[in-house]
């Protein structure tokens, strides 16, 4: 193996698992320890920051440094990231990203590769991303996600503006769900957790202190937001009184969709929320059960509305009397 040939495959190597000792690396490219060191020195002469820690445990790895080093990827792994980027979508600003770096990636993938992901990307088609709602998906920035996630990384408190009220929170996990971005956060000084979404808030700078961790209660983060977006994760939220015992209502609903309390044994309150009125109008028709709303004004408009245009459809095939 030449100098640069090998250079390239130690680069790999480094890139592909976070340490190695100095045999194991002679061993995978078949020199000696000596050999290993000399081409280090070549590698951090390029402006690779490979760290050494001596001793029993010594080993190298691959640092961080002050500009992205190019990345060697394995022809799987490559396929991956290209088909990835052609696939990225709900985020305002990525489409741009990921046509940039599917430009590179393409000028320097082999032929062979080329066809791979050709012919995945031939053979796969997306549905509508969003075929639940009329209401457009949301867009939020990617500087915001990161922003969010170096914070929890960091453990530090951060400062929002969100719907009209200014926070300080703790934040512990993001979650993807139904094309929108939340935040599972906790409220240091009330020991209230929130599920807030992302294109609903504006960071302050600079941010908060940093915090201990705290567990959530029954610790699943998914769970949490799903149970909280009922309630507070929607544009439109809504209380419908159901004249159906809870099970019942329950068993007719995705428990993802909303929150069922009960009355009595033979009334529920549901809570669910959309996007739009036009949405929850629909939902709501689908319980196949009697229900009652008396807010907000706007759902009461659409329920009219979509009443009114069930009865002109069913008008002209009713049986002459």
């Amino acid at each position: 193996m030449t100098t640069s040939s090998r250079l390239l495959a130690l680069l790999g190597l480094l890139q592909s698992r976070a340490t190695w000792t100095g045999q194991e690396l002679a061993e995978r490219l078949t020199v000696t320890p000596r050999t290993i060191r000399n081409d280090i020195e070549r590698l951090r002469e390029l402006d690779y920051p490979v760290e050494a820690v001596r001793g029993p445990a010594g080993h190298y790895r691959l640092g961080v440094g002050a500009r992205m080093p190019p990345l060697l990827l394995d022809d799987e792994e490559a396929v991956a990231v290209a088909v990835g980027l052609r696939a990225i979508t709900g985020m305002s600003g990525l489409e741009d990203t990921s046509t940039r770096a599917l430009a590179k990636l393409d000028s320097v993938l082999p032929h062979r590769l080329q066809r791979q992901v050709r012919t995945i990307s031939d053979a796969v088609q997306s549905g509508p991303e969003n075929t639940g709602s009329n209401a457009p998906d949301p867009e939020v920035d990617p500087a915001t996600v990161i922003a969010v996630a170096a914070a929890i990384r960091d453990h530090e408190e951060l400062r929002l503006a969100y719907r009209g009220t200014r926070l300080q929170v703790e934040p512990y996990r993001l979650i993807s769900w139904q094309r929108r971005w939340f935040l599972v956060a906790r409220d240091g000084r009330t020991d209230d957790w929130q599920s807030l979404r992302l294109d609903w808030m504006t960071i302050k700078t600079p941010g908060g202190r940093r915090f201990a961790p705290t567990e959530l209660p029954g610790g699943d983060y998914p769970a949490f937001v799903l149970r909280s977006t009922a309630a507070a994760g929607w544009q439109v939220h809504v209380r419908i009184t159901v004249a159906a015992p809870a099970a019942e209502v329950l068993s007719r609903i995705n428990p993802t969709v909303g929150v069922v309390e009960a009355i009595d044994d033979q009334t529920s309150v549901l809570v669910t929320g959309s996007d739009s009125v036009e949405t929850v109008a629909a939902y709501i028709g689908m319980l196949g059960l009697d229900f009652t709303v008396t807010e907000p004004p706007e759902l009461i408009e659409a329920l009219r509305i979509q009443s009114e245009r069930y009865a002109r459809a069913i008008a002209g095939s009713a049986s002459p009397g």
